[in-house]
């Protein structure tokens, strides 16, 4: 029958006891657990007086095991060795990071570059949280979060700006197969358009009408209709650059809109910063940046 956890002996008192049996003397033992030799042997004293058992025989110049003894020391250091095994995996374990992003920003900046945040951060564990609501840093247990946000910031917070939001109109290759780019603005508006919960189109296009085309929740899915040759969509160039790069879209029209508020990198200050959120800190700040595109088609902002 198993013994109720509420009823084992002390920790310091198996402790003594361990040692003890594997020196067979508390001189010994006491020199490894950094206590008196009458501690150790008041512990193991207790200790057989709560067995009802005696553990040691007393000899003049040690101890030695009763049978009694050299049974439990057996299962007691094997208790102790398990003990050991569990808090070094546990040290050894990556430190996590935990950065709350928007489901666009997840899935088009941080998931594809895993691979590289891992290769210059081995000994980190990245855990991503995709949502559009605000991160909470305290109650939401996050280290950092990227948020399309402006200045000012509270004091008790950090920022670094990752990019502006610039506006192109991207579509599949497939979809303007035969067409001549880059389009105007009216040979624009007669391709099937994808609107996201944004949708800044009026804004891009300079129109207050209401336009046509599917629309979706989150950029991300417009922009995998736009993948799908579904129609053209307008998305943060941040977020179309690698497959722009790839082929896998192509720019439909020269014109830009850069409109507020941008994409900035925030956590909340600390006295005693741990080195690993410094670390995806500094990272994410060098490799999710943008810098300004230099474009000579049309640009307007908005703010």
């Amino acid at each position: 029958m198993t013994q109720s956890r509420r009823t084992l002996p002390p920790l310091n008192a198996l402790r003594a006891f361990e040692a003890s049996g594997r020196k067979l003397n508390f001189r010994g033992a006491a020199e490894e657990l950094g206590v008196t030799q009458g501690a150790v042997a008041q512990q193991v004293r207790a200790l057989e007086d709560q067995l009802g058992l005696r553990l040691f025989q007393r000899l003049a110049r040690g101890l030695a095991l009763t049978a009694y003894g050299t049974a439990y020391l057996a299962d007691v250091t094997r208790a102790f060795d398990t003990l050991a095994e569990a808090t070094g995996r546990l040290l050894d374990r990556p430190e996590m990071v935990t950065i709350s992003a928007t489901p666009t920003v997840a899935t088009r900046l941080l998931i594809p570059r895993l691979a590289e945040l891992y290769a210059a951060l081995p000994d980190i564990d990245l855990r991503t949280v995709a949502t559009e609501a605000l991160a909470d840093f305290d109650r939401d247990q996050v280290d950092i979060a990227v948020r399309l946000t402006r200045p000012p910031f509270p004091a008790n917070l950090q920022a670094q700006m990752l990019f502006r939001q610039e506006l192109v109109a991207v579509a599949s290759p497939h979809l303007v197969q035969g067409l001549t780019l880059p389009l105007t603005i009216e040979e624009l508006r007669k391709l099937p358009l994808l609107h996201d919960s944004h949708d800044h189109w009026p804004v891009f296009l300079r129109t207050r009408e209401k336009l046509p085309g599917a629309a979706f929740n989150h950029t991300t899915l417009a922009l995998d209709a736009a993948l799908a040759g579904q129609g053209v969509v307008l998305a943060c160039r941040a977020f179309v650059m690698a497959d722009l790069e790839a082929g896998r879209l192509v720019r439909v029209t020269d014109a830009t809109a850069t409109i507020g508020p941008d994409y900035f990198l925030v956590r909340k200050r600390s006295s005693s910063p741990r080195k690993a959120v410094d670390a995806v800190w500094d990272w994410c700040a060098a490799q999710l940046s943008l810098p300004p595109a230099s474009s000579s088609g049309r640009e307007h902002h908005g703010r």
